[in-house]
């Protein structure tokens, strides 16, 4: 009964947001936002086919939120778990193919295609509406998704990844969007909790994947065949339930005013530093000058970013005012931070459960389900509370607690298994992961116009998909670092089998783990190893601990503000004036 008054009440402010629409321009440069601060400014007489907008978005009912957001929860779903899925099949899926020199551009591929358009999403769903680019997104995910599906050789089912990685991370993205621009500030935690959680269940590195293969005859290529049904039945949804302002760009006009040069060079840049981190001690050592190049001339041409959007772009993909002081920019350092932690912890607790534990590959998914399943309750939670409250600021304070104490409990596991012990700490990560999934995102709008929803959104993103590659690269590097170091002890201590220590050495350490109970080494010599392996992984654990603790420190920097109740509906179209200072720009500033 509480959801269906909650559904009730969501649908009724935006219809009554919608009614004034009926009487206000979306996209007149001059009209001010509806905010704390102008709620009661006159409106300006309304524009072509804005009656018709305010119409449409009027018959949201209950039924229009279930739906739409079943269908949002499925894209989400589809976009986080094809992050994964494929990285437990890859041996099959190179066997099957026979093509070795593949195995490191199938898991790559949907990667980096993923992180290195995310930003310019946003941009383009200001100027053509959210429905047409999020349909796109679901539409070139089930390209990709078919290609991999019938993918005949090894460079066909690269190339398909690569198409899957650009739909993913718009329907990544325009789920946020769409939500923020469906539900008012105070309602949209709620929702974007839900979005969350299956975020979090999605990524839970390989679970799933492990599990499909396990139980099914799903392999290699085939095992992105399920996505393609339930990515058209989200698309079926979203394109007769969706309902949502659309400015009906024409084509043309709206090239005109895309930022073109940001457009480029946030895609090369951001390409050109995830591939070094990509090949790095993997195809090519860090001192390589592949490596090397790739790293600095991506870092020259973010740099060349920065200048574009800050001097000359007109329609910036991510607005400078955006980082104009600490209180805006310390949520997306402490969004940075949490997603840092959760990847990376998320990443080599299975490498913990295999190599410390001894566990199977199924089976050290399943060690990783307290994390997930008590990060996807912490969301829900966190949701609710902040729709009730309108406070998101007790949120984030009490989930960097949480975080700090579950990454630093993992650091006191002893060698000897203890289950428990793991399924707490696990337990305690996860709530603070999860408490603090969608806080800083509402921070960061909170903290913004309603006219910079979408790039405060789409920079997030960003982030998110840009730190979760660092996470996993320094995690490796520091776990590589540890093994290595401690190789030569490992030598001496297994005595006539020496020579099988260089096995477990440095960057082949997180591949060899299987090799420690089928190279002929006794059960002693196995526990030595497995030792090792603990030991480097302690330090992993100690480099995550810092992270989380920087984020607390940065949300110190986060100001409370207003979570309003009222829907401000969006501003889109090619006639945005997004410059800061303008009438358009101003912020409430109500302080809780």
């Amino acid at each position: 009964m509480s959801k269906a008054v909650g559904l009730a009440r969501v649908s009724s402010s935006i219809n009554s947001k919608n009614i004034a629409n009926d009487r206000a321009p979306l996209a007149r440069p001059n009209v001010p936002n509806t905010t704390v601060d102008d709620a009661n400014a006159a409106p300006a007489p309304a524009p072509s086919g804005s009656s018709e907008q305010a119409t449409e978005s009027s018959r949201l009912t209950s039924v229009n939120i279930a739906w739409t957001m079943m269908s949002l929860c499925l894209s989400v779903f589809l976009s986080s778990l094809d992050l994964t899925i494929v990285t437990p099949a890859i041996p099959a899926i190179v066997g099957s193919l026979k093509s070795a020199a593949g195995y490191t551009w199938v898991g790559s591929a949907y990667t980096l295609a993923y992180a290195a358009v995310t930003p310019v999403w946003g941009s383009v769903s200001d100027i053509w509406g959210r429905k047409p680019i999020m349909l796109i997104a679901v539409a070139i995910f089930l390209v990709g998704s078919l290609v991999c599906a019938l993918a005949p050789k090894m460079n066909a089912l690269i190339v398909g990844r690569a198409i899957q990685g650009v739909g993913g991370s718009g329907m990544g993205i325009m789920v946020n969007i769409v939500i923020s621009d469906m539900f008012s500030l105070r309602d949209r935690g709620l929702y974007l909790a839900i979005t969350s959680l299956v975020w979090a269940v999605g990524t839970g590195d390989g679970v799933f994947g492990s599990i499909v293969r396990h139980f099914t005859s799903y392999d290699g290529p085939k095992l992105t065949q399920p996505t393609v049904p339930v990515g058209a039945v989200s698309f079926l949804v979203l394109l007769f339930f969706l309902r949502v302002q659309s400015p009906r760009t024409p084509i043309t006009a709206g090239l005109k005013v895309i930022d073109w040069i940001g457009s480029v060079l946030i895609v090369g840049g951001a390409l050109m530093v995830l591939l070094a981190l990509e090949f790095g001690n993997v195809v090519y050592s860090w001192s390589s000058a592949t490596v090397i190049c790739l790293l600095i001339f991506g870092a020259a041409v973010m740099a060349l970013f920065v200048v574009n959007e800050w001097k000359i772009a007109k329609n910036p993909i991510i607005p400078i005012w955006l980082f104009t002081s600490p209180s805006k920019v310390a949520p997306y350092v402490v969004f940075a931070c949490n997603s840092y932690v959760f990847i990376g912890q998320a990443y080599y607790l299975p490498l913990y459960a295999q190599s410390v534990l001894a566990a199977t590959a199924l089976m050290s998914g399943l060690y990783l389900l307290p994390l997930i399943v008590s990060c996807a309750l912490a969301a829900a939670a966190a949701g609710i509370f902040m729709q009730r409250t309108g406070k998101y600021l007790p949120v984030m304070y009490i989930a960097q607690g949480f975080l700090v104490l579950g990454s630093g409990l993992l650091i006191s596991l002893k060698f000897e298994p203890n289950i428990t012990k793991l399924v707490i700490f696990q337990i305690l990560l996860g709530i603070g992961v999860g408490m603090n999934i969608e806080a800083p995102i509402l921070a960061a709008q909170a903290a913004t116009s309603v006219r910079d929803t979408a790039a405060v959104t789409a920079t997030m993103g960003f982030v998110r998909s840009l730190f979760t590659a660092i996470s996993v690269v320094v995690g490796g590097v520091v776990f590589q670092n540890e093994m290595s170091s401690k190789n030569g002890e490992l030598a001496s201590q297994l005595g006539s089998n020496s020579s099988l220590a260089s096995i477990f050495n440095g960057d082949s350490a997180a591949s060899s783990v299987e090799e420690i109970s089928t190279v002929g080494l006794n059960s002693d010599q196995q526990v030595l190893v497995r030792k090792t392996y603990f030991e480097a992984l302690k330090m992993v654990w100690v480099m995550y601990v810092a992270f989380a603790g920087l984020a607390t420190i940065f949300n110190l920097f986060v100001r409370a503000r207003k979570l309003r109740s009222e829907n401000e509906g969006a501003v889109l179209g090619v006639d945005r004036s997004r410059q800061e200072g303008s009438s358009t720009n101003r912020v409430a500033e109500t302080e809780l």
